[in-house]
């Protein structure tokens, strides 16, 4: 249970509170997974980020860059943001909740199921962390060290991308979220929520070059889900090929009209 909040004025400020309090203090921005089942957090010192100035969007060197704390019906409301992403945000189907929830707190948590992070791992993303360095949003989830983000960068935002989400409505727990992008050199990316260990991408089936049933085949065979209330590990495996397939030709057909 939460016993202090802290507002600092800066970054350095709430790197020195961190720094303090150690393993006792979480960051804090909209508080919709820290104040949530099953995520609700243990800690007893909170470190607000809204005063950090970290909820802008801009462009900076041709990359789009998207501060950590803006909440995710601001940045579905902001026109620079590609379509994929778009949507994927309005796969968080409360909008109580994405006015309360931000694009930081999303990412730090990397729930399993998460709407969010498979589309901005197809879209190559990378995180300006607090201590300076820039890693890719792979390398992030991978280290399970939850350093403080300060924004998320999309070094190619407008590459074709596309998303989709199974389940069995809008409110229901997620089947499968999967992304899929393509650049110009048609370079895939493929990424994946709900089916497996932690949203990730599928680099063996991407570099295999498939598409259609091939393509099915493989991807059912790089994953190994649980059967569960949404659906038997079969049907998991099944289903996921086919959104997989379906999403690459999306990709081809939008790059084919560009």
């Amino acid at each position: 249970m939460i016993e202090q909040f802290y507002r600092p004025e800066s970054v350095q400020q709430a790197l020195e509170l961190k720094g303090q309090f150690l393993d006792d203090a979480v960051y804090f921005g909209g508080g919709s997974k820290l104040n949530a089942t099953p995520t609700k957090t243990t800690k007893k010192v909170a470190i607000s980020l809204l005063q950090l100035g970290l909820d802008r969007v801009d462009w900076q060197q041709g990359e789009l860059h998207i501060g950590s704390t803006i909440t995710l019906q601001r940045l579905r409301d902001t026109s620079l943001i590609p379509q994929a992403l778009q949507q994927a945000l309005g796969f968080v189907y409360s909008r109580h909740v994405r006015n309360q929830a931000t694009l930081g707190g999303e990412i730090a948590v990397a729930a399993k199921d998460s709407a969010l992070l498979p589309v901005l791992l197809a879209l190559s993303a990378k995180v300006v962390v607090g201590s300076g360095k820039t890693l890719t949003l792979e390398e992030y989830l991978a280290s399970g060290q939850r350093e403080l983000l300060l924004e998320v960068v999309l070094p190619d935002p407008y590459r074709s991308c596309a998303t989709r989400k199974i389940a069995r409505s809008a409110a229901g727990l997620a089947i499968v979220t999967a992304a899929v992008s393509q650049d110009l050199h048609a370079k895939v990316r493929i990424a994946l929520s709900a089916v497996v260990d932690r949203p990730s991408r599928l680099r063996d089936a991407e570099q295999l070059g498939l598409s259609g049933a091939a393509l099915e085949k493989a991807v059912a065979a790089a994953i190994s889900p649980q059967s569960d209330i949404c659906g038997s590990a079969d049907y998991k495996r099944y289903i996921t090929g086919v959104v997989v397939a379906d999403l690459l030709a999306d990709c081809q057909s939008s790059g084919e009209k560009q």
